[in-house]
């Protein structure tokens, strides 16, 4: 009875923002796993039962999840493993290695990892080893149990599957077919990638010794679906504790669905990225414009948001740039224009700065010939700016070839955003002859 009206209760506007953002905080940065997985059923249903057959019977496989990035590859893993654990002796049987191709760039790493954990270390102590394989079937050969002659299951999960295929003689990934072929001990191997073409990356006696089971993954919603996906995304849940408050904040989404600015503004993210993480960072930021004042997500606040996803990030760097280190920039963007893109050095764009400076009385831009070297290697550390070759190095720092890494419509955009540019600098910018 106290629970029911605890959930009924009217709680201050502020603490219901404070719950609204911890549980949105929760379901859209760390990628909460949904009860029931949608649209992939049977591979969910696939991956699962081959797990099991490693877990509970002991019977090795080996299987590559493939899809594009944000397709859902490692929350249907997730997914799969989560329900995996609710069998009791999965839960007191299988042990977990995750490895990723981006963090494990050669096998020597990839088997301390291994044997990290698997907490493997005080068993290998000092131990030297022949060869990878050796060290692997020693690793496995520790698992097993000390009441009966069977090893404990392992399951490999190889994300980023296919940088493992370039490393030397794809040792790891042969030994650990291997042995989910040969069935020296119960093993399961998970690969996730992106790459479609990945089998072609493997060598003849890897590719022999893999399954070759495939799951795909294309993620490929229509704009119905995509809209959908917000709203059950921005909705509140059933035990939300104030009854009333989520009411409100769920008709307020359902309208702000249904309004049309909030619509194109969503049709331009699906048209630009179909993957649901860009959507959730999307939402995020429309939820920080939140407030007790403001408790509703209003369709100015998706379209302030929209705006800071399309932002271009080189052309803010631009807004923090000072008047001289804009000026060189200016500079730099005259001599594309008079050589076409030809690379300059730093004695070119001060003659250019100078030229500016003849035709100003003003005395504001006078600055020493260091300080304009200065900004100009400021530019070169923010990569607004980069050499040519590697070799320019060695060429006398005034001389070194540059070019220029923005464009036209960048600096001009810039330009306009800048906080109290100089009318002189903006018509600079603007003119033909520089």
């Amino acid at each position: 009875m106290s629970k029911r009206k605890m959930k009924n209760a009217h709680l201050p506007v502020g603490e219901c923002i404070i719950q609204v953002q911890k549980i949105f905080r929760e379901r859209l940065c760390h990628q909460q796993l949904p009860d029931r997985l949608e649209g992939v059923e049977a591979q969910h249903k696939h991956v699962l039962e081959l797990l099991k057959r490693t877990a509970v019977h002991g019977e090795s496989n080996s299987v590559l999840i493939v899809g594009p990035r944000g397709a859902g590859k490692t929350m249907l893993l997730k997914c799969v493993l989560r329900d995996l654990q609710e069998e009791k002796e999965v839960q007191q049987n299988l042990l977990q290695v995750h490895l990723n191709g981006l963090l494990q760039t050669d096998d020597r790493i990839a088997l301390k990892e291994i044997t990290r954990q698997l907490h493997l270390e005080n068993v290998v102590g000092d131990k030297v080893f022949g060869s990878f394989a050796e060290n692997l079937a020693f690793l496995l050969e520790a698992l097993k149990k000390g009441d009966r002659s069977s090893s404990r299951p392992v399951l490999f999960v190889l994300d980023e599957f296919d940088l493992f295929a370039h490393h030397k003689n794809q040792t790891l990934l042969y030994n650990l077919f291997d042995i989910s072929q040969s069935a020296q001990a119960p093993i399961a191997v998970v690969g996730l990638t992106c790459r479609l073409d990945v089998l072609e990356l493997l060598e003849k006696r890897v590719k022999s010794r893999f399954s070759h089971r495939q799951i795909h993954l294309l993620s490929n919603p229509t704009f119905p679906q995509y809209l959908e996906r917000v709203r059950t995304q921005l909705t509140l849940p059933d035990d939300f504790p104030d009854d009333g408050f989520a009411q409100d904040w769920n008709a307020s989404v359902k309208t702000l669905c249904e309004d049309k600015s909030v619509e194109d503004v969503l049709q331009r993210h699906f048209n630009s990225s179909k993957d649901f993480r860009s959507m959730h960072m999307l939402l995020m930021l429309c939820l920080s414009r939140v407030s007790a004042a403001k408790p509703a997500i209003k369709p100015a606040d998706l379209l302030e948001a929209s705006r800071l996803c399309f932002a271009d990030a080189v052309a803010n760097m631009l807004h923090g740039l000072s008047i001289l280190e804009l000026c060189l920039i200016i500079a730099m963007k005259h001599l594309n224009d008079v050589y076409e893109g030809e690379p300059f050095n730093f004695q070119m764009v001060h003659n250019e700065f100078k030229k500016f400076l003849q035709r100003k009385s003003n005395s504001m831009y006078n600055f020493d010939p260091p300080v304009i070297m200065k900004a100009f290697e400021h530019l070169q550390q923010l990569e607004l700016i980069r050499p040519v070759d590697s070799a320019a190095a060695k060429t006398q720092r005034e001389y070194q070839l540059m070019r220029l890494m923005l464009d036209h419509s960048q600096i001009m955009e810039a330009l306009q955003k800048y906080p109290q540019c100089p009318t002189d600098v903006k018509q600079w910018a603007m003119s033909a002859f520089g």
